[in-house]
């Protein structure tokens, strides 16, 4: 019997199905027919490949038949704000909608959804990490991103209610070796090339991609159904964030703070000449907001019922400075 990934040429699926492959399970994959297949590496050659698009239910049949377990992976990253608002919804509510169907139709053992830890919400305080208890409260502090992400929890919980066997698992802000451009990989280009510019107020939890795909693995064997899991390393500043991947780098770290109110504006211009440009914005007004404050998140559920590891996020840094030079 089969293991379906979707989203398996993005960056935790690609390191999830690379994983899988190297403990002997028989991956399928559920690609576009465009997809770049270069994160999957020698792995694109060891798995079966169906070409279709979470976005068309009509594709997703072939896909799932025979299938066990699937690992439902594929979404759409975006903090350009409303404009990015109806992709946001079709792949990560519809698309998740249409893998939830497909699931049941098939009768598939399990599915695990990737969610996000956006989807638990973001309030006014800030003084207590939150877990997978958090409920969902609309606030000027959600990104369209975020909001995207909760209504695919509650499709999953749709898909539960009439009989699918689904675990969620919520990462983190995910350090990994995406593509150029892309993920926190930019993150990292930009401090390495000293083009960050400057240091938001707030903080975040970061994770590494390969505990993530790890925590996906188990979440499989071990989750409850129905339940969260927050896929969440450790909880950091971001000047200890962007300092942590200059010294990995052995470059300058940025300078400048940026306080709320300075980087909101600083949104405001990037977004305008992006749009006159054609390029895309260093720093938009979504991701002012959300980097303002300090937002903490436990790992507890994680560790203790599923028996998962977070390495250092120093170790993280150091392996991005390795391949990135």
């Amino acid at each position: 019997m089969k293991v379906l990934v979707t989203g398996a040429t993005g960056l935790v699926g690609s390191t999830l199905v690379r994983q899988l492959v190297a403990q002997g399970e028989d991956v399928r994959i559920l690609r576009r027919a465009a997809s770049n297949l270069d994160l999957l590496g020698k792995a694109a050659q060891q798995v079966e490949h169906v070409v279709g698009d979470v976005t068309d239910p009509e594709s997703l049949a072939p896909a799932f038949a025979g299938v066990r377990q699937v690992y439902h992976t594929a979404a759409y990253l975006s903090f350009e704000g409303k404009s990015d608002r109806a992709r946001l919804h079709r792949v990560n509510v519809e698309g998740t909608a249409h893998v939830v169907n497909a699931a049941l139709a098939a009768g598939v053992e399990r599915l695990v959804h990737t969610s996000s830890i956006a989807a638990l919400g973001r309030t006014e305080r800030t003084d207590t990490a939150l877990d997978e208890t958090a409920a969902w409260r609309e606030s000027p502090h959600n990104s369209e991103y975020a909001r995207s992400k909760y209504l695919a929890e509650l499709e999953v919980h749709r898909g539960l209610a009439e009989g699918l066997d689904a675990v969620l698992v919520n990462p983190s802000l995910i350090f990994g070796l995406a593509r150029p451009g892309e993920n926190t990989r930019r993150l990292a280009e930009k401090v390495r090339d000293g083009r960050v510019p400057g240091i938001p107020a707030g903080g975040t939890n970061v994770v590494d991609v390969l505990d993530v795909a790890a925590g996906h693995r188990l979440a499989m064997q071990h989750g409850r159904t129905g339940e969260r899991y927050l896929l969440a390393g450790e909880n950091l500043s971001w000047e200890i964030i962007l300092h942590t991947l200059a010294d990995a780098f052995d470059v300058a770290p940025p300078r400048l703070r940026l306080p709320p109110g300075l980087a909101l504006a600083a949104g405001t211009v990037s977004e305008f000449f992006a749009r006159l440009t054609g390029t895309r914005a260093l720093i938009t007004r979504e991701t002012a907001r959300t980097t303002a404050r300090f937002y903490r998140y436990s790992n507890r559920k994680a560790v203790e019922e599923l028996g998962c590891r977070f390495r250092p996020y120093e170790e993280t840094a150091r392996r991005l400075a390795q391949a990135l030079g």
